[in-house]
């Protein structure tokens, strides 16, 4: 099973945010870090799923090893937590 490691963001007195650094434009938020992962795994589902329906190829996900090396992400992974996020499996045969 394919999974995409999202960065979460979580500050006090704010939502919980979630985005994908392989995804361009797949995020997510929630009132708790429950509902964010929640809110991310269906963000995902649903990033692929348009993508798909358009023709386009869904970008292969990097380890965190390759993240840390992208200086656009090393900094916001130096900050916030991570999480892998499960691609559904119907959607993972469908690449």
């Amino acid at each position: 099973m394919t999974h995409y490691i999202a960065i979460v963001e979580e500050e006090e007195g704010k939502a919980v945010g979630v985005w994908f650094p392989d995804l361009p434009g797949c995020v997510s938020a929630g009132d708790s870090l429950d509902e964010a992962m929640a809110n991310a795994v269906e963000a995902l589902t649903l990033w692929v799923d348009v993508a798909l329906e358009h023709g386009q190829p869904i970008p292969t996900p990097r380890g965190l090893v390759d993240l840390k090396r992208d200086p656009e992400v090393s900094r916001e992974l130096s900050r916030f937590m991570v999480a892998l996020i499960p691609l559904r499996p119907q959607l993972d045969a469908a690449q």
